[in-house]
């Protein structure tokens, strides 16, 4: 019997590993452009951390997880999510002991035992941002200028819609609970079992449910965003102000609460346009490090999902566009022309002038080789064979014209040949 993956995961491979890295080339690059430092974190970690961080109450924890008891008897999960894994790791090193604010990104896969959707699987891969140390609106700015940056380097950001909100402080919410508490006690009985769930222990989801006879229900309820207090109402006008200097495009969407316990103030979420799915999303959560006994520390952070920016790239044919496509495949036909050719090969993998150099190691036949460079979309072929190698040349054929050029055989000619042409 053959053994097959296991159900909500994948083998990444051939083109779309291709997508993959292009995404993660441009992750490095604009990590190191705005100065934001790598963390890698282990892959499971104790079960009370996602308790304790993202919520008991949360359906993460409640229905989501892969949790189970070593050989140590401890409860250990699959982390469902990274920022209590950084945060974690923020307290028990010490990090800030260091120069504060401080800022973290990472990319790393996720588990979550859930209902699989487009783009998502039950394992996962995320790239997100993590910023301790301010409390202030403009590090808000920075994890949503990261994420935008990519979003327009990689092509996609007129795809995407950037949806922001306020959920305020615990005080604008300790308020904003008791009116929507009320406005919806009449109503409650009329809404999903979910709902009728959250309304006493996360009633801030009722807003973002989807349901259809939840939706009629909320129609005219009330926002937190028009029942923040004076700073808070501040604090989300200032952020609005630097994103429009930025020229980064917005919506506002009062029903934004996102899923975890752990949120407060600013919270904002991608969407694709075409597809109607989440991308990725964030916002700030200054009680987290204290609550998983850290110091007092302001923090804000986001997460992109990467199957889903691969999925929409896969949409765009951007294959066309980042091809590994080589620039001369070597048809090598006999032992010393495999020396000689190997040589060659290397002399130019090693120019300063970056070349993609194929060539044979199977021994095919011409036929054979002419084929395979083909499908490689190989640019040029180099033969060489021992006919070549008695009269020190060497052929060179351009695969797109098919015309065929005899040059000395020497590395120097190579690379003069194929940057002239």
């Amino acid at each position: 019997m053959n053994i097959s993956k296991q159900k909500g995961t994948k083998d990444i491979y051939s083109d779309d590993i291709l997508i993959w890295q292009f995404i993660e080339e441009n992750i490095r690059k604009i990590a190191k452009k705005f100065n934001v430092g790598e963390i890698r974190t282990p892959v499971f970690e104790a079960t009370e951390l996602y308790m304790r961080g993202v919520g008991d109450e949360t359906d993460i924890v409640s229905k989501e997880m892969y949790t189970f008891l070593d050989k140590g008897d401890r409860s250990i999960t699959l982390r469902p999510e990274l920022t209590a894994g950084v945060v974690r790791s923020y307290i028990e090193n010490g990090m800030n002991s260091l120069p504060q604010p401080l800022k973290l990104w990472y990319i790393g896969n996720m588990y979550r035992y859930e209902k699989m959707q487009k783009g998502r699987y039950r394992e996962f891969a995320q790239f997100g941002t993590e910023i301790f140390g301010s409390a202030s609106y403009l590090a808000d700015a920075e994890t949503i200028l990261v994420s935008s940056t990519l979003l327009k380097e990689i092509g996609l950001s007129d795809d995407i819609v950037l949806s922001i909100n306020s959920i305020g402080c615990s005080e604008c919410r300790k308020k904003y609970i008791g009116i929507l508490r009320e406005y919806l006690k009449p109503r409650i009985d009329n809404m999903c079992d979910s709902c009728k769930v959250r309304y006493n222990k996360n009633i801030l989801r009722i807003i973002d449910c989807k349901e259809e006879k939840c939706n009629h229900e909320l129609k005219d309820a009330p926002y937190i965003t028009d029942n923040l207090c004076d700073d808070c109402k501040e604090d989300f006008s200032n952020l609005q102000n630097v994103l429009t200097n930025l020229k980064v495009e917005y919506v506002i969407d009062k029903k934004i609460v996102r899923g975890l316990d752990y949120y407060n103030k600013t919270v904002y979420e991608y969407i694709s346009k075409d597809l109607g799915i989440a991308v990725g999303g964030g916002g700030r959560y200054d009680g987290l490090v204290s609550t998983l006994g850290g110091p007092n520390t302001p923090a804000v952070g986001f997460a992109l999902g990467m199957d889903r920016l691969v999925l929409l790239l896969k949409e765009k044919n951007i294959l066309e566009k980042i091809k590994n496509n080589v620039d001369i495949y070597f048809a090598l036909f006999g032992d010393t022309a495999h020396l000689i050719g190997n040589n060659l090969m290397q002399t130019l993998r090693n120019e300063k002038n970056i070349y993609v150099i194929d060539g044979d190691i199977s021994n095919k036949s011409p036929k054979a080789q002419l084929k395979y460079a083909s499908s490689k979309n190989a640019k040029f072929v180099c033969i060489i064979g021992q006919d070549e190698i008695d009269k020190n040349i060497c052929i060179i054929k351009n695969m797109e014209t098919g015309i065929q050029e005899n040059i000395n055989l020497n590395s120097e000619n190579i690379i003069k040949y194929i940057d002239n042409n």
